[in-house]
């Protein structure tokens, strides 16, 4: 599914221990607790190692979608998800999901899902499904002028010559394939000053015909690079020192059949960044022009003063 060359691939698979694309399926498909039931319908989740121990914040949001997924009539699609980052999950653990069903109504459905380790809290998310329904239609349109995906570099071959582990994570380990449409800040920013950003993305490989597990898997990638229209007008990049990020909270909307093994464009943008904290909000579409989700997250950003 990448436009690497051959030769590019080959490496890349060499350096990687399992396939990513898998270790994405792997990590969205929770199980049981053998019974385990509070107040809440319990499943567990796996992390995926990463090279500071943190877990992504990605990651989390898929799992606990999923979980509440679980919990709903399959004939209802989720079309919203509120989720506050409490606590940074360490990845070297299991995450244990609880569900509670809040509400059924004839054409709605209401669930909390908190992602606990350690037991305590490190997510807590609220999601609302909806039965399929007609109503007025209309969009927002896709920008005009954007390169496409094949003409842009992939981070592989961005950061794959790099001997750092966070380098070789981001440009081997991830199961989506990133491509900036300005200058990546992975190591500078050399790119617009503006506070907008802009990345084609797609899964590496294939994902199964269930269009649950590719809603789930665009909340996985709507955390990847929201926070970059922040950092691009203060002239910031990923590895700037001293630099402390974390998200604090997440809004996504589902407008829109979606698969995630076909490009889709995510154009970001910061209308607002202040008290060490800003708010990006993105927008997410396909190559044909549809709007198939909205995003809005919420960031502490801290750098030393000058």
């Amino acid at each position: 599914m990448t436009d690497q060359p051959h030769e590019a691939r080959a490496a890349a698979a060499a350096e990687t221990p399992t396939d990513p694309t898998q270790a994405l399926l792997d990590l969205l498909d929770l199980s049981g607790a053998e019974g385990a039931q509070t107040d809440e319908e319990i499943f567990v989740g796996s992390s995926a190692r990463q090279p500071g121990r943190r877990v992504f914040g990605g990651q989390v949001l898929a799992q606990s979608l999923i979980a509440a997924m679980r919990t709903v009539d399959s004939s209802r699609d989720v079309h919203s998800m509120h989720a506050y980052f409490l606590r940074a999950g360490d990845s070297d653990q299991p995450i244990t999901f609880g569900v509670q069903r809040l509400r059924d109504g004839r054409s709605f459905s209401a669930r909390r899902t908190h992602a606990y380790q350690n037991g305590v809290p490190i997510l807590s998310m609220i999601a609302s499904f909806q039965t399929p329904d007609d109503g007025v239609v209309h969009q927002d349109t896709m920008p005009e002028g954007m390169p496409d995906p094949e003409s842009l570099p992939t981070t592989a071959q961005l950061l794959g010559g790099l001997d750092h582990p966070v380098a070789r994570a981001w440009a081997f380990e991830r199961p989506f394939d990133i491509r900036h449409v300005d200058a990546p800040l992975y190591l500078t920013n050399e790119g617009s000053q503006e506070p907008r950003n802009a990345v084609w993305m797609r899964s590496l490989g294939a994902l199964p015909d269930d269009p649950d597990l590719h809603r789930a898997a665009l909340a996985y990638a709507s955390d990847y690079t929201l926070l970059e229209s922040i950092l691009r007008p203060h002239g910031l990049s990923w590895i700037q020192p001293g630099m402390s990020v974390a998200s604090l909270d997440h809004a996504m909307w589902w407008h829109r059949p979606v698969r995630v093994d076909e490009w889709l464009l995510y154009v970001q943008s910061s209308p607002s960044a202040s008290g060490a904290r800003g708010l990006a909000a993105g927008r997410i579409y396909t190559r044909a022009g549809d709007l198939v989700a909205s995003v809005a997250q919420e960031g502490m950003i801290r750098v030393p003063p000058a």
